[in-house]
Formats: structure tokens, C-alpha cells, sequence
């Protein structure tokens, strides 16, 4: 059985100041579910990596960014507080380090 993830909606606007969250739901057990981002024409960004309670963040670390993995609702939540202009990208979550085009847009 293959895991697939998906965004829970395809897009998000936001205001600047605003708390967001940015959902994605998975089939399978994921051990490590992790966040990217990409700004148009740059290479994708590694954010933050959830992998058995472990919390990775990216280095140097971006901050305002959470993840919140709800294993029993095989769900997972990038938070980010205080959305900035910078913040508007495409964000992909997967649960390797492989990804296969499963996006949302803020």
C-alpha cells in the first residue's frame, strides 16, 4: 500500500500579521512527515521535519514556523505565525524527503 498525502485546500490568502496554518492529511503510518517551500524560479527550501516526535528545523532556522503532527488523525499542520510578505510561497508537505508535487499556495 502506497502513503499518499494530501493539502487539505489548494490555497490560503492571508493578511500580513495574520497566524496561519497550512494542513496536509496522509494515508499509511507516517513515521516523518516534513514541510518545503519555494519562491517562483528558487530551488525548494527545506522549513522544519517531524520524524518520531524528533523535531528537525531547518539551518539556519526560519522563524515563526511550527509543525504539528497529529499522528491519530493521520494529519499534519505547518503553523506560522505572523505571516510576512516573504512568507507567500508554494509549500509542499511530504513524508519522505522525496516530493511529489503535492502543494499549497499562500
Amino acid at each position: 500500500v502506497s502513503e499518499v498525502i494530501t493539502p487539505v485546500i489548494d490555497s490560503k490568502f492571508a493578511l500580513e500579521g495574520d497566524n496561519v496554518t497550512l494542513s496536509c492529511n496522509y494515508s499509511g503510518s507516517a513515521r516523518g512527515v516534513q514541510w518545503y517551500r519555494q519562491y517562483a524560479g528558487s530551488p525548494l527550501q527545506f522549513l522544519i521535519l517531524e520524524d518520531s516526535g524528533v523535531i528537525t528545523e531547518a539551518n539556519p532556522r526560519i522563524p515563526g514556523i511550527k509543525i504539528n503532527h497529529r499522528k491519530k488523525e493521520i494529519h499534519v499542520d505547518l503553523e506560522i505565525s505572523s505571516a510576512k510578505v516573504s512568507d507567500s510561497a508554494l509549500y509542499y508537505c511530504a513524508l519522505r524527503p522525496t516530493v511529489t508535487g503535492n502543494t499549497i499556495t499562500l
